[in-house]
């Protein structure tokens, strides 16, 4: 298991945890971001993350981004 932020661009992968304080937590759910939907890391750029989840594209910073482990 490991933060998203690490996976290969363009590779799918499972989220296994969400992470962060129940606040965190709510909204990256809130974006789609839930254990045991499938993500895509798009890009890494400037300390924010693109990230396909369930056919939409979510920009997150990279502080959120290593909350989700896939």
């Amino acid at each position: 298991m490991m933060p998203i932020v690490y996976a290969s661009p363009n590779e799918e992968n499972v989220i296994k945890k969400v992470g962060g304080n129940p606040e965190v937590k709510r909204h990256l759910e809130d974006l789609g971001l839930t254990p045991g939907a499938k993500a895509v890391l798009i890009s890494k750029m400037s300390g924010n993350v693109i990230v396909k989840v369930k056919e939409s594209r979510v920009a997150i910073s990279e502080e959120m981004a290593r909350k989700v482990m896939v």
